[in-house]
């Protein structure tokens, strides 16, 4: 039975042209079916992931070519070089993320050097596997404790062999053998750098080998060697500990973790890696010309990588880059002991969307735990204002101080002194943070989590009301502040506009959830009567509009109100209400506002951070979104391992991933106010099978063939009324439930769905002239990739020289 519903008034929304996905009818060759069966979305999670493995038809012999591998708080960067190297990393080694040492195993020689040779980074395992003249080496990181294993397989039983663990020139460790046992240990104390906490640091590590005749030895004052034999079956195991370290008795912390670590079996840790992918949201694309998976591969890539390396403390990644996964020694381009906000945002975004809420705690933790720290900062630096001016690079421990040892010099953050700097006056990133506190909350419906961040999010209100003056007209501005890195002390900056629109509102939302009213609050209720315009100018002219010309067309967001300002750094800046700030966005009156900006934006593709694909896809731009990731793509993705660069010297960044991982959420789910839009910018000619999570932790599954949608899926996590845009313009839709009931669901007259949704149940939705339409079942799976991916000059993987 069908029961009609009759739907109030609720706001207008007007549907972009720009990233709507037109149909075309399926060939009579094609068969088409749908994932959906017996009220669920039902996936082959194994193979659609291995579509992304990372194959290497060659030994990985360089380190720019190491595979990434972790368990979030212990990292590797695995390379074939010498037979078999990986360097094991932490994020904890502060300041200058020094790395516990690397180990080498010369015996693998014989297996990198066949000739059907073969590598894999296994995601859905969490391994990377190597085969070759009948060897086989397995490396992992376990779960439990952090420790990496090497399983060998198929060696010479009778052969010696030998493990190195070492440490290189500049670093003073204690070096120490017992019988089987070998260890690596230093401390150090945080006190050369501005800002030093005082605390003492240090690294770790620790090598035994599960094999026969073995023993431990010194070799030199930087290393460690172990000679064994492998088992009489040719097996052996290679076992390196790398706890946190702040000093100690070593030789027993050392032994009491391997000794568990032999107990270690491959099941342990791949019952993580599976669960994980089990609960991750998955993407698989496909496009004629093959770049939707490439895209699908990097996506994949960021959700492994964020799994890896974000799971203790603080995040396992600064300035964009992969720490964790380093095969470069102690060098760092980026001062180690800082981190950029800007350079963690698009994480914690796509983190969102994939349903990975769980892996932005480490971001949180970073300005939540510092919160003293960044507010006797704000004190000490911003004239004794109230609140916080969180610094945009700021240590590990609060202090605004960014250390490039490259510049020779070392930029302040967060100051009311001194000359103009790139971040000296960046005063909008405590805001931002807040306002990624609410959307955390929003996904997640965490209760506990936004009273504990609650106090965040008023300081970072109440220092920029604090910072701000009034005008003649009584409406607030900031001055002097910074446009990000673009332009320096300029009035107005868009980001400071942007961070007032979006925090005040959303400040009062959370208040209101808690029960809390204070001055800060009462406060901001009243600044929203006085809050700035964006500041507008014609494109290609430095003249800012008069607020009567504002409707001008052509008119496009500029940095700021000092439009002819110096630039610094090549971002769009006016394109930040888009992203993050979501106050533009595919409709409503800044719309095409916000579209002549991004296609007037002054830097295109301009870095591996660019948030333009994400931007495009906010603005319903389809086109614009897939040109944009096949730009940074090409110009960035520069690794084997699906991994960017950025410039300066070798590194590993996991920005760009981050990037693509949120532009391709964005292009196809959208619910960043409320209303979950569905293919606001999918490109035409790409087809996916996947899920998306919205707010609530609500999950949109679909299936799209050449535009049209063949399965459309709600799971809901909590009972809610869900508000929909309707993906079937002027049809009644019907909602059909995994209990066997169904609602036929008008549209409003603004094309608005609203879905009553039950916590626990899910939804398959058709339009009504489609509704019991019986396609064929087959779920969505894939085949484990066999090669290399390509696109134009980047590839996913070796191909053979």
């Amino acid at each position: 039975m069908i029961k009609r519903k009759t739907l109030g008034t609720i706001a207008v929304t007007v549907i972009s042209l720009y990233g709507f996905c037109q149909e075309r009818q399926p060939l009579a060759s094609e068969t088409t079916t749908s994932a959906w069966s017996n009220g669920r979305f039902q996936v082959d999670v194994p193979s659609v992931v291995g579509r992304s493995d990372i194959v290497l038809q060659r030994p990985n012999s360089d380190p720019k070519e190491a595979m990434p591998l972790g368990n979030g708080r212990l990292g590797l960067g695995v390379w074939s070089q010498d037979g078999y190297t990986a360097q094991v990393n932490r994020e904890d080694t502060w300041p200058l993320r020094l790395s516990p040492g690397q180990v080498s195993i010369p015996g693998l020689k014989k297996l990198i050097e066949a000739t059907d040779y073969s590598g894999r980074l296994n995601l859905y395992n969490g391994e990377f596997e190597e085969h070759g003249a009948g060897i086989t080496a397995t490396t992992y990181v376990d779960e439990a404790e952090d420790v990496m294993v090497v399983e060998v397989k198929g060696a010479d039983a009778n052969q010696p062999q030998t493990a190195e663990l070492k440490l290189w020139a500049g670093r003073s460790p204690t070096v120490t053998a017992s019988d089987q046992l070998g260890v690596i240990a230093e401390t150090w104390r945080d006190t050369n750098e501005m800002g030093a906490s005082g605390l003492t640091f240090g690294s770790l590590s620790a090598m035994r080998v599960d094999g026969r005749e073995v023993h431990a030895s010194l070799d030199g004052s930087l290393a460690v060697k172990i000679t064994f034999r492998p088992k009489s079956d040719g097996t052996f195991r290679v076992l390196v500990a790398a706890p946190e370290w702040r000093g100690g008795d070593a030789l027993g912390t050392a032994s009491a973790i391997l000794n568990k670590a032999l107990l270690l079996t491959p099941e342990d840790h791949r019952e993580w890696w599976h669960s994980f992918w089990a609960s991750a949201a998955l993407l698989k694309l496909s496009s004629p010309d093959h770049h939707a998976e490439y895209f699908e591969n990097l996506r994949m890539i960021d959700l492994f990588t964020t799994a890896a390396e974000s799971r203790d403390r603080f995040p396992g990644s600064q300035a964009g880059v992969g720490d964790l996964f380093s095969s470069f020694g102690d060098n760092h381009h980026w001062g180690p002991s800082a981190y950029w906000h800007w350079n963690l945002r698009m994480q914690v975004s796509a983190n969102l969307g994939a349903g990975l809420a769980q892996f932005n705690e480490p971001y949180f933790n970073l300005y939540n735990d510092n919160m003293d720290a960044i507010a006797h900062w704000t004190r000490e630096h911003m004239n004794g204002l109230p609140g916080i001016c969180v610094p945009e690079t700021m240590r590990f421990n609060g202090a605004g101080y960014e250390t490039e040892a490259w510049l020779k010099a070392e930029g302040i953050n967060c100051t009311a002194y001194g000359q103009p700097y790139y971040n000296a006056r960046t005063i909008s990133t405590g805001a931002e943070i807040a306002f990624w506190v609410w959307q955390q909350y929003l996904y997640t419906d965490d209760l506990s989590f936004l009273e504990s961040h609650y106090p965040l999010m008023r300081n970072a209100a109440q220092f920029l009301l604090a910072y701000a003056h009034r005008d003649s007209d009584g409406r607030l501005y900031t001055y002097p502040s910074n446009a990000h890195e673009s332009n320096w002390d300029v009035r107005n900056p868009t980001t400071d506009v942007a961070a007032m629109h979006a925090l005040f509102p959303v400040l009062i939302q959370a208040a209101a959830t808690l029960g809390r009213e204070d001055e800060t609050v009462e406060a901001v209720k009243k600044a929203l009567s006085y809050l700035p315009d964006f500041p507008l100018v014609m494109s290609g002219e430095n003249k800012l509009l008069s607020k009567s010309e504002h409707n001008r067309s052509g008119a496009v967001i500029a940095n700021s109100y000092y439009p002819d300002a110096i630039a610094h750094n090549e971002e769009n800046i006016g394109l930040e209400p888009v992203w993050p700030y979501s106050l533009i966005g595919d409709d409503g009156p800044l719309h095409s506002i916000g579209v002549n900006t991004y296609m007037h934006r002054p830097n295109k593709s301009a870095a591996d951070w660019s948030a333009d694909p994400v931007q495009a896809a906010r603005l319903g731009l389809g086109y614009e979104m897939k040109s944009a990731l096949e730009a940074i793509t090409e110009r960035y993705q520069l690794y084997p391992s699906g991994l960017a660069q950025l410039y300066g010297p070798p590194e590993f960044y996991v920005e760009q991933v981050g990037v693509v991982a949120d532009a391709l959420q964005n292009g196809l789910v959208q619910d960043y106010d409320g209303l979950v839009r569905i293919l606001p910018a999918w490109p035409r000619d790409w087809d996916a099978d996947g899920t998306v999570v919205v707010r609530h932790g609500q999950r949109i599954h679909l299936q799209i063939r050449q535009g049209k949608i063949i399965t459309f899926g709600v799971e809901a996590v909590k009972a809610a009324d869900m508000k929909i845009r309707n993906p079937w313009p002027g049809q009644a839709v019907v909602m059909a439930s995994n209990d066997g009931t169904t609602t036929l669901v008008t549209p409003n007259a603004d094309g608005i769905l609203v879905c009553k949704l039950q916590a626990g149940h899910s939804y398959q939705l058709s339009p009504e002239r489609e509704h019991g339409s019986n396609l064929q079942h087959a779920a969505v799976s894939g085949t484990v990739s066999s090669s290399p991916k390509i696109l134009g000059t980047r590839t996913i993987g070796l191909s053979p020289k």
